[in-house]
């Protein structure tokens, strides 16, 4: 009878590990490779979308790569963003487009207003889970242009979004995203 040491039972167990990483890695790297986007932010609900062809439209959630300012570059050393494959080594974010051309919009400390409507968890926070300094933008009545959207969540109160960082342009889009398999957690 062969006898089974403490040493074996620990190298078929990392041997195992490492097989379930490596199709873990796989199965993810064929979901990023076919358009697929795992959100695992506040931002948009939890889930799997995948990259659309579909035109940029308010209530459309998109990806898109933070522009090269200081309010981007505080965010990702304070880690509400992350690093990745963008210009100036940010990660993606996804938000809700909520306005775009002719929306008059205004940020100011009681939150973000489009077309006169108050927007839900729009209201900016003073202070990060840390205790720093948020941006505070006062943005009056202000119409965007063909080229500028305003970009938020629709579900969170403490996401980095158009409240801390204001009026991006279509430009930083990489897509539209479409839901495939989402959730909300409470």
């Amino acid at each position: 009878m062969k006898k089974i040491t403490k040493g074996k039972i620990l190298a078929d167990s990392i041997i195992t590990l490492a097989i379930i990483a490596m199709v873990i890695t796989g199965i993810l790297g064929a979901i990023y490779l076919s358009g697929g986007r795992i959100n695992i932010s506040k931002s948009i609900p939890l889930g799997l979308y995948r990259i659309s062809s579909k035109p940029l439209a308010k209530g459309e959630y998109v990806i898109f790569c933070p522009p090269s300012k200081a309010v981007f570059r505080e965010a990702k050393e304070r880690g509400y963003i992350s690093s990745g494959f963008c210009p100036d080594h940010y990660g993606y974010m996804m938000k809700k487009i909520v306005a775009m051309k002719d929306d008059k919009v205004s940020i100011t400390s009681q939150g973000v207003t489009v077309n006169g409507v108050l927007l839900q968890h729009s209201r900016p926070l003073a202070f990060d889970k840390m205790g720093r300094p948020l941006p505070q933008i006062d943005l009056q009545p202000y119409i965007l242009n063909e080229s500028e959207l305003l970009l938020m969540t629709d579900h969170s109160a403490s996401s980095f979004d158009a409240r801390y960082f204001g009026i991006l342009g279509k430009k930083q889009v990489i897509s539209v995203l479409q839901p495939m398999i989402t959730w909300t957690t409470s």
